[in-house]
Parts: C-alpha cells; structure tokens; sequence
C-alpha cells in the first residue's frame, strides 16, 4: 500500500478520485481551489483570529454566491441566474 494510501487507512479515511474524464467529479476541489487563490494567497494570516477569519470566510462565500459575475452564465452572478430562471424569489 502506497503512503498516502496508508495514512488514510490508519485514520479510517476513504481517498477521493474523480473517475477519468468526469469533471463534475472535481467540481468541490476545483472550487477549493478558488477559495484558496482568491481568499488565501496574497495575505499574511499571523494577526487573524479564527472569529475574524471565520467572518472573512463567511463574506467571501456571500459574495461568491450572490454577487461574482460568470461568463458562462451571461456575465450574471449566479443568484442573479437563479432568479432570471425563477427558481429563487
């Protein structure tokens, strides 16, 4: 058994992997990867208590939400899309 395979293992942990040519399996990392370059890089974290932290989180995902526009989506945030649908009020 490889280490990584290992290490799971001993913490009782199942390894994710998306099956080959299946985007929609890596959507979840795709979007942690995201989080990571927009929130993440760039800052220095050593005076972030996890309150403040947790509130910059909580914004960052509001505002990924509802108001970062998607050129797949016509250049509409996603909230925007949703409601042009009908399917939020």
């Amino acid at each position: 058994m490889a280490g990584p395979d290992r290490l799971c293992a001993a913490q009782d942990l199942a390894r994710s992997m998306s099956r080959k040519g299946c985007s929609p399996d890596n959507s979840r990392t795709e979007g942690f990867g995201r989080l990571k370059v927009e929130l993440f890089y760039g800052r220095g974290w050593d005076d972030v208590g996890m309150g403040e932290f947790m509130k910059m989180l909580y914004a960052y995902l509001v505002w990924y939400r509802d108001k970062r526009c998607k050129s797949d989506l016509g250049y509409m945030s996603p909230m925007q899309y949703r409601r042009s649908l009908g399917l939020v009020a």
